[in-house]
């Protein structure tokens, strides 16, 4: 460890990552705890056994809280085509986008199809089309691609998680704060003026590590502002900032259980941001024995959606993207149905809440796709970010039938 003499809040800087990972994992704090599930082998059901097998190709789409995943896969699990597009808030939009990409591809062909991610379980129920649980996606993934993992670390927009592979598989996933996932890193780029790619160019020469808050981005900003303030280079602060991604991923996860053996490095920032999975090897003292970074991690889970042949239904492109244009009218009676859930002023389950967030991410503002609504989009994604989660969804069903 290595002193400061300036006269400054900054007096320790940390030149290694020199807090072991034991270290951090014991510095869980008890009031973000992640939500820890634990998985069960999945029985595929016959008619989606003999469907996967009759069917040539597959598809999986995997709708996250920043990006919209594709991948078409064959029978041997190979990726023929596949696309990773951010959404900026228009899911819609966006899925319609990269549908029309793969039908110039894939215009006839009938495929199986499975949705999965944070986005899209309302969109599943809409389409009539399977919904595959994004820790299911990931394990079948995971067990084909790269057998030999003992954990699995993926970053997304705004989750992250460890999933453990000893002794059954356990599944541990931030709650409702972002901080130390794709969107931190967003907004933490933008004050050194650059984006996350822009990031990583910066860290990769950086020499000094000065500790940051992640657990969320306002206090974070008071720390990076005031360094930048101060003088201190961009380059060494963009590693730092990575730095806080990997402490808050590890004692806001692992909660004291250790991460070792051959560990996977799965979603999007961890596949294009080399410097923040340095950061990791650092911290985890992992060698490059033990460090399994595999070729498209970034479609991982939207490629497990589609292996878990979960689905019997058969579609090809210009059918998916024909029961889209046809979602109006349902998307009315959804956000019909929200508005008179906040006129009551319940707050929802988290499962509620994930439905709600769905219909808000598919809805631009003031208006549902050419017909008027009397929703404010931005005001009532604020009232959610405020909810406490205390009711259940029962009590808005009752509200719902009563009116």
């Amino acid at each position: 460890m290595k002193k400061n003499t300036k006269n400054s809040k900054y007096t320790e800087i940390i030149t290694e990552a020199s807090t072991s990972a034991k270290e951090l994992a014991s510095a869980a704090c008890a009031s973000c705890a992640p939500r820890v599930t634990t998985v069960e082998t999945a029985q595929t059901s016959a008619e989606a056994s003999a469907a996967a097998e009759a069917c040539p190709f597959h598809i999986g789409i995997d709708v996250g809280s920043t990006t919209v995943k594709l991948a078409v896969l064959d029978n041997d699990n190979e990726i023929l085509w596949a696309v990773y597009r951010r959404h900026h808030a228009d899911v819609r939009a966006t899925i319609v986008e990269v549908l029309r990409e793969a039908a110039a591809a894939y215009p006839n062909e009938t495929m199986t199809i499975a949705i999965t991610g944070s986005g899209g379980l309302l969109l599943s129920q809409w389409l009539d089309v399977t919904f595959v649980q994004e820790v299911i996606a990931s394990k079948t993934a995971v067990e084909t691609f790269i057998p030999k993992t003992d954990v699995a670390i993926e970053l997304g927009g705004e989750d992250a998680k460890i999933i453990y592979f000893d002794n059954g598989i356990e599944q541990r996933m931030n709650g409702t704060c972002a901080g130390g996932t794709g969107a931190f890193i967003d907004q933490m780029a933008t004050l050194l003026h650059t984006d996350a790619s822009g990031l990583n160019e910066l860290a990769a020469n950086a020499t000094t590590i000065y500790p940051i808050a992640s657990r969320c981005g306002v206090f974070a900003k008071t720390d990076v502002q005031p360094l930048l303030n101060e003088g201190a280079r961009p380059e060494d602060v963009a590693a730092s900032i990575f730095q806080a991604v990997v402490t808050q991923t590890i004692s806001g996860l692992a909660c004291g259980r250790p991460i070792r053996g051959n560990v996977a490095f799965l979603g999007g920032p961890l596949q294009y941001l080399s410097e923040l999975r340095h950061r990791f090897y650092l911290t985890l003292n992992l060698d490059e024995e033990h460090r399994i970074v595999p070729q498209n991690a970034h479609l991982f889970v939207a490629s497990g959606a589609a292996m878990a042949h979960e689905s019997n239904k058969l579609s090809t492109f210009p059918q998916l993207i024909g029961a889209i244009d046809a979602l109006g009218d349902t998307q009315g009676a959804e956000v019909g149905m929200i508005q008179r859930w906040f006129e009551h002023g319940l707050t929802e389950s988290p499962e509620a809440m994930a439905r709600i967030m769905t219909v808000i991410a598919f809805v631009r503002p003031g208006d549902l796709y050419g017909q008027p609504i009397d929703i404010n989009v931005p005001e009532y994604g604020l009232k959610l970010l405020n909810l406490q989660l205390e009711d259940t969804a029962d009590t808005a069903a009752t509200v719902e039938s009563n009116n």
